[in-house]
């Protein structure tokens, strides 16, 4: 079966849609353009790829903690999405219940654009997401992660890794972030998102300079504990973005079909809690 046909969850994507949910006013980064995407956009995108579910992503650029977009797009069509939401690092458990109840799986932890300062003691806001069997979805890059490894270490909570931890690709395999994060492997509360190579590769599509790093990270964790996101609507890209020409390299890069469907498939159905 071709990678564009057989069913799949999108696990990395955002909505933007300023006309009905007009952006916070300090806002850093303002999405316009060809960086827009509404919900009805992106349902039309899942009917193309038979995308059967997504994990949408609240954005820290346009919204940042005002999750009106995100809880609409989960409302809209319950049960096809669950979301990612950005909030504040003092959010009391009732609130996140609050978020579960609505479709909320995990919280992002934006340490790739906020810096690590914010996160490196956020213990306790860590056992309230543990608490929920929420995630703690983490978005590094370069040398970031060895920072946040004790709070990782002395909590429990469920972690997603976003886009294969943004390493530094001239530093190699071997560079100290990219070992930290193969070794949270083996166990079962960390799961890995194959994706977002564009954001740290140096070079145009295919991104050859990144393959070796999802491609590592699939041997050590397992397909059990890893998936795919396309990142649409393709925020800050440098050159032309489409989800059809990223599923073409994942079956070029992972071309074991059983392999891709539990990427593509399995995983994130199981882990997010997804119906057939």
């Amino acid at each position: 079966m071709s990678v564009l046909t057989q069913p799949k969850i999108d696990c990395h994507h955002h909505i933007f849609d300023p006309v009905q949910f007009p952006y916070i006013p300090e806002t850093p980064y303002r999405p316009e353009g060809h960086e827009l995407g509404t919900a009805l956009q992106y349902g039309a995108v899942m009917q193309a790829y038979n995308i059967r579910h997504s994990l949408i992503v609240g954005p820290t650029s346009g919204y940042n903690t005002d999750n009106r977009c995100l809880l609409a797009a989960l409302a809209e069509h319950p049960g096809r999405s669950k979301g990612i939401a950005v909030v504040p690092l003092d959010i009391s458990s009732d609130e996140l219940a609050t978020f579960k109840e609505q479709g909320v799986v995990g919280i992002a932890f934006n340490v790739a654009m906020l810096g690590t300062a914010p996160f490196v003691a956020v213990d306790a806001l860590m056992g309230r997401l543990g608490e929920l069997d929420l995630f703690a979805q983490i978005q590094v890059l370069d040398d970031q992660l060895p920072e946040l490894m004790p709070l990782l270490k002395r909590t429990s909570t469920p972690l997603l890794i976003d886009h294969s931890g943004r390493p530094d690709v001239d530093a190699g395999l071997a560079q100290p972030a990219f070992k930290a994060l193969l070794s949270l492997a083996g166990q079962d509360r960390t799961f890995v998102k194959l994706s977002g190579l564009s954001k740290f590769s140096h070079q145009p599509y295919p991104w050859s300079d990144a393959q070796p790093y999802p491609l590592a990270l699939l041997e050590a964790f397992g397909a059990e504990n890893c998936m795919w996101g396309s990142d649409w609507p393709f925020l800050r890209a440098t050159e032309r973005m489409d989800i059809g020409t990223l599923l073409l390299l994942v079956e070029q890069m992972f071309p074991d079909q059983k392999v891709r469907e539990q990427i593509l498939w399995a995983t994130p159905k199981r882990v997010f809690g997804f119906a057939d």
